[in-house]
C-alpha cells in the first residue's frame, strides 16, 4: 500500500489532528487517512450503477423488460471482422 509523507505542516494543525483524534478514539494517522479518504470520495458521489437503476425505475422499465431482451439475441457469438 502506498504511504504518503506530509510536510512543512504546522504545529497548530498537528495538534488539532491528534486532538480530533483523539476525539474520534483512533491514531492521528488513522485520522488523516479518514479525512483524506472523505475529501477524495465523499458520501454524496454519484454511483453510476445507483443512477442507472434510478433511470430505469423513473422510465419505468422491469426485470421483465431485460429478460425480453436477453431471450430475443442471437446465442452464436459474433464472427470477427476481416480486413482482407
Amino acid at each position: 500500500m502506498p504511504a504518503v509523507t506530509i510536510r512543512n505542516l504546522s504545529d497548530e494543525t498537528h495538534r488539532a489532528l491528534k486532538v480530533r483524534a483523539a476525539g474520534h478514539g483512533r491514531s492521528t494517522e488513522a485520522e488523516m487517512r479518514d479525512i483524506l479518504e472523505a475529501a477524495v470520495r465523499p458520501a454524496d458521489r454519484v454511483r453510476i450503477g445507483s443512477a442507472l437503476s434510478a433511470l430505469s425505475r423513473s422510465a419505468g422499465l422491469t426485470n421483465a423488460d431485460f429478460e425480453v431482451l436477453e431471450q430475443g439475441g442471437d446465442k452464436m457469438p459474433a464472427e470477427p471482422l476481416s480486413f482482407e
